[in-house]
């Protein structure tokens, strides 16, 4: 896996979480309480951040990501 395939799932991902985050704000706004259709949307949001930090464990134990900190 290369740099830039890395790079794009791990952004997928992050679009996925945001997307999921959203559609349980609209749920949650629409429905008033009256389904589960929120429950499911952010259920999804927290196994999307689960699927990124394991990715980005992965992708960094791999040497495809490298962690940097800010220099002074």
């Amino acid at each position: 896996m290369g740099k830039v395939v890395g790079k794009v799932i791990v952004v997928v991902i992050f679009i996925g979480i945001l997307l999921s985050l959203f559609s349980g704000l609209f749920y949650m706004v629409k429905d008033r309480g009256d389904s589960s259709r929120t429950l499911k949307a952010l259920s999804f949001r927290i196994g999307f951040s689960v699927a990124l930090f394991i990715l980005l464990l992965v992708l960094w134990k791999l040497g495809v990501i490298s962690p940097h900190g800010v220099h002074p």
